[in-house]
C-alpha cells in the first residue's frame, strides 16, 4: 500500500509540473547543400529537448495544457561553428466548446546568426547572456507564452513580455542582429518594444476580447461570438490612423487572415459591410481575401 502511494504522488509531482509547451522543432539546412551532416540532426535533436523539456515558467502545468507551437530554423549559410538563417515561429490555442485550434503567433524572424559546436550544452538563464541561439529560442519561446497568455487574461502576458525584453537587452552584448532600435521595424526588439508600447495597446485588447469573449463564445453563441470578434477588429481603427500598417499589425493578420475571412463567410448574419471596411482600412495587404468574405 505504500508503494501505492509513493507512485500516486510521484506521479501528481510529474503532471504538476509538466513543461508548458509542445514544440515541433525542424532544423532545414538544404539551401547549405550539406543537409545530410550529422550536425544538423544533433541541432535538431537538441534543440526539440531544449524547448520542449525546460521549465520556463513557475506555473504548474497539465499535459493537456502544453502549447501547441512550430519551430522551423532554415540554414542558409554555416562555416565551423557560425551558422546563418531565418527562424519560422507559430503557436495556436484550442478554441473553447470545438477542435478547432486558433493561430496566435506568427513571427519569421530573418536576423538569425549564431554559433554552435555540436553537443554543445543549451543553458537558459533569465537574467544572464549565454548564447545568441539561445537567448533567440527563449526571446520566441517567452512570445509564445505571453501571447498565449493574452489571450485568455486582460494582460496576461506581463510577465513573459517582460521576461522578453530582459532577454532583448541583455543580448545587445554580442552585436548580432536583430536586438536593437536600429535593427529595423521588424526585429525582435521593435516587436517586444511595440507590444508594451501604450501606443500600441489596442493589440493586446484585441487578443483577449477577439479570443477570449469571441471565439470561445462561439460554440454557445456563435452570433454573439461574431459580433464581438467584429467589435475587437474595429479597436484596430484608432491603433491604425496614429501608426498606420504597423508591425504588430501585420503580424496579427499574417496570423489571422484565413481564419477571419472563413469566420465571416459563414454562419449567422452579422454587418458585414461594416467588418470589410474595417478590415480593408486596418489589413489592406490582405484585401484580396476581405473581397471574398460575401456572406
Amino acid at each position: 500500500m505504500r508503494s501505492i502511494f509513493y507512485i500516486f504522488f510521484f506521479c501528481l509531482g510529474f503532471i504538476g509540473y509538466s513543461q508548458e509547451l509542445n514544440c515541433s522543432l525542424v532544423v532545414n539546412a538544404q539551401q547549405t547543400g550539406n543537409e545530410n551532416q550529422s550536425i544538423f540532426k544533433t541541432l535538431e535533436k537538441q534543440l526539440t529537448e531544449f524547448i520542449n523539456n525546460s521549465k520556463w515558467t513557475s506555473r504548474s502545468v497539465a499535459p493537456q495544457e502544453r502549447i501547441d507551437c512550430s519551430m522551423v530554423i532554415t540554414i542558409t549559410d554555416y562555416s565551423g561553428e557560425n551558422f546563418q538563417g531565418t527562424i519560422q515561429v507559430q503557436s495556436s490555442r484550442p478554441v473553447f466548446g470545438s477542435t478547432f485550434n486558433t493561430p496566435v503567433y506568427n513571427f519569421n524572424d530573418r536576423d538569425f546568426s549564431f554559433r554552435y559546436l555540436e553537443f554543445q550544452n543549451l543553458i537558459f538563464n533569465p537574467t544572464q547572456y549565454e548564447s545568441n541561439l539561445v537567448s533567440v529560442l527563449a526571446f520566441h519561446v517567452y512570445m509564445v507564452l505571453g501571447l498565449d497568455a493574452d489571450t485568455f487574461a486582460k494582460q496576461g502576458g506581463d510577465a513573459y513580455f517582460k521576461q522578453a525584453q530582459t532577454i532583448v537587452n541583455y543580448s545587445q552584448q554580442e552585436n548580432y542582429k536583430g536586438w536593437k532600435l536600429e535593427d529595423g521595424l521588424q526585429s525582435r526588439f521593435a516587436l517586444i518594444d511595440n507590444l508594451l508600447s501604450p501606443t500600441f495597446s489596442a493589440y493586446r485588447e484585441v487578443m483577449y476580447s477577439y479570443h477570449r469573449l469571441g471565439l470561445d463564445v462561439m460554440s454557445e453563441n456563435a452570433k454573439r461570438g461574431k459580433e464581438e470578434i467584429a467589435s475587437s477588429l474595429k479597436l484596430f481603427e484608432a491603433m491604425n490612423s496614429r501608426r498606420p500598417n504597423s508591425f504588430l499589425l501585420r503580424t496579427f493578420f499574417d496570423a489571422k487572415s484565413d481564419e477571419i475571412e472563413q469566420i465571416f463567410s459563414d454562419g449567422p448574419n452579422v454587418n458585414i459591410a461594416s467588418v470589410k471596411e474595417t478590415l480593408q482600412s486596418v489589413a489592406p495587404m490582405h484585401s484580396g481575401k476581405w473581397a471574398n468574405i460575401k456572406f
